[in-house]
Order: C-alpha cells, then sequence, then structure tokens
C-alpha cells in the first residue's frame, strides 16, 4: 500500500488539529467550572457574612436588596438564602416559594404561571440543622423565562419552617423585575 507524501502530510496535521482541539475544549470547560465554583464560594461568603454580622439573625438572604432583574428569554437568575438554626435543639426545615402579587403584570401573568418561573422554590422533604448550624451550601432559587414573558414586576414570598411551624423570621419576600 502507497501513501503519497502529501496524504501523510495531511494526516498528520489533521491529527494534530484533532489533539488541539480536544485540549483547547477541555480548558474552556474546565475555565466554566471554575467560574461557577467562584460565584457559589462568593456567595457563600457573603452569606456567612450576614450571620456574622447579626449573630441573632435565623435566614440570610443574597443579594440583600432582595431584588433581582431578569431578561426575558436569558439564563436562569435568582437568589441564594441559607437558614441558621437558632434553637437548641436539631430541627427539620422546609421552605416553599410562591407567587404572591402579580398585580403589576396587569392579568398578563397569573400566579401559577408566575409560580411555573421557579427552579428550586422548594423543598418539602427538608433538612436538619443543630443547634446553632447553618446551611453549609446555601439554597439557590433561579427563574426561568421565556422570550414571551409579558415585562413586569412580580413578588414571591418564601417560607422557612421549622418542624411544620413558621420559622422565626423565615418568611421573606423578593422582587423579580422580568424585563
Amino acid at each position: 500500500m502507497e501513501l503519497s507524501v502529501g496524504t501523510i502530510v495531511v494526516f498528520v496535521l489533521s491529527m494534530s488539529v484533532l489533539v488541539l482541539g480536544f485540549f483547547l475544549i477541555q480548558k474552556i470547560f474546565s475555565a466554566g467550572g471554575t467560574a461557577i465554583d467562584e460565584v457559589d464560594t462568593a456567595i457563600q461568603d457573603q452569606i456567612q457574612k450576614l450571620f456574622t454580622d447579626d449573630g441573632n439573625r435565623a435566614v440570610a438572604v443574597y443579594p440583600n436588596s432582595r431584588e433581582i432583574s431578569i431578561i426575558r428569554g436569558d439564563s436562569p437568575k435568582g437568589f441564594a438564602f441559607s437558614v441558621r438554626n437558632i434553637d437548641l435543639n436539631t430541627s427539620t426545615f422546609t421552605y416553599t416559594t410562591t407567587a404572591t402579587d402579580v398585580s403589576q403584570c396587569k392579568g398578563t401573568i397569573t400566579k401559577e404561571q408566575a409560580d411555573s418561573f421557579l427552579l428550586g422554590g422548594s423543598d418539602t422533604d427538608g433538612f436538619e440543622l443543630g443547634p446553632s448550624a447553618s446551611l453549609g451550601f446555601p439554597r439557590i432559587v433561579r427563574f426561568v423565562t421565556l422570550e414571551n414573558t409579558p415585562s413586569c414586576p412580580i413578588v414571591y414570598t418564601v417560607d422557612v419552617r421549622k418542624n411544620g411551624v413558621a420559622y422565626s423570621g423565615g418568611n421573606f419576600g423578593v422582587l423579580v423585575n422580568i424585563k
């Protein structure tokens, strides 16, 4: 079997480009993973700072303003919160997020539709926290909207419960501005 020099050169160059392509793809994905880890660490640091600043705080929310702007059809955006057990006993905590005010949408979005925008909006199985313990990783609630979602502000309420009873400071609102 004879191969011309041109064929061999093309084969070697093709293999080089293929290996280089795999190398670049690996670098891109590892950089993306690092960026996600850095954001997660930043959120954890901010929430821990909120707990440190106020030793009696039961729930910390980031961003502090509790306002989020979302561009229709963009990647999911949201808020993070953490819970600290301020009692002396181990307790089970749950949370649910629901749309409570869609009046500014003037009938273009119902509460049910607004609830369908939620990702990670509830944990009904619950998580246990010991005395004075807080979540190691904050819970993140994100909102997904479509391109044709009307622009309007929606108020969501997060209800945190301890052993099935409303938790002190665990009922808070978040304003989501869809643009």
